[in-house]
């Protein structure tokens, strides 16, 4: 019988309904899907913006065994300390030279290294270093040190996306996007067997316009005027996929799309 491992990827979790409806379902989730690595990412989690050092903790206690983050990291200050403290947490890797955090680890499940890289596009984000060849020269680093390789490229443009998706075929075990809040439908393995999925979605309100009221949302794009953007609530749901990777050889067998409401 062939031995698999299985790995969950959560999509951006948003705001209190985001990390209150993350709390009340990932350990079902993880029992439901047989489930053995938890990765998910937090930008958004504490007020839309950053993490907290209780929300990480929260997140930490439910099982979520690796944190990545994006253009919010610093939306916080507790950020700081987490990354003082804990080796879990990554942030882009292709932040400037001297930025605080780390932009990968190496984490072990089920027997395995499993290493997350965290890296953040520049379309329409940041203008900071260039994630394609950031992220070349941590695989390099890691490949000796891990036995799957796992990447969030935190990033707008789908196409950046993508094109980042055939750049790592055959050199990551899973690429998946995150940031735009909407779970998309191309979930693949890569012709060189890279599992691929242009965003992951997002965790939190339903009825919503990524996270924010719609009523807000909807003034912003009418009046051209400065909004506070409220943060929906009500129902919720959690987007990711389910990333299944042979035990023996270390490449994926498949990646699932979930949505748990």
């Amino acid at each position: 019988m062939e031995e698999k491992m299985n790995i969950l990827l959560v999509g951006d979790i948003f705001g209190r309904c985001g990390m209150d409806f993350i709390a009340s379902v990932l350990r079902e989730t993880v029992a439901e899907e047989n489930i053995d690595f938890v990765i998910a990412n937090a930008e958004n989690a504490s007020g839309g913006n950053g993490l907290s050092t209780a929300d990480y903790y929260t997140l930490a206690d439910i099982g979520v065994d690796v944190i990545t983050m994006g253009n919010h990291t610093f939306g916080r200050k507790d950020i700081l300390s987490i990354f003082e403290n804990e080796s879990n947490v990554i942030r882009p890797l292709n932040y400037p030279k001297g930025t605080p955090g780390e932009g990968s680890t190496v984490v072990g499940g089920k027997g395995k290294r499993i290493g997350v890289i965290n890296i953040m596009g520049r379309v329409n984000i940041l203008n900071i270093d260039c994630p394609f060849a950031a992220v070349t020269a941590e695989i390099e680093r890691l490949k000796d040190k891990t036995d799957i390789i796992i990447v969030d490229f935190h990033a707008d443009a789908t196409s950046e996306k993508r094109a980042m998706g055939f750049y790592l075929d055959g050199k990551a075990t899973c690429v998946f996007g995150t940031h735009t809040h909407v779970q998309t439908a191309d979930e693949c393995l890569l012709p060189r067997g890279t599992a691929y999925i242009t965003d992951l979605g997002m965790t939190g309100a339903e009825q919503s316009v990524i996270g924010v009221l719609p009523e807000a949302a909807i003034s912003k794009f009418v009046t051209a005027l400065p909004t506070k953007f409220e943060h929906a609530h009500g129902k919720a749901r959690m987007c990711g996929a389910v990333l299944t990777v042979d035990d023996e050889t270390c490449k994926a067998l498949s990646l699932k799309r979930i949505v748990k409401r």
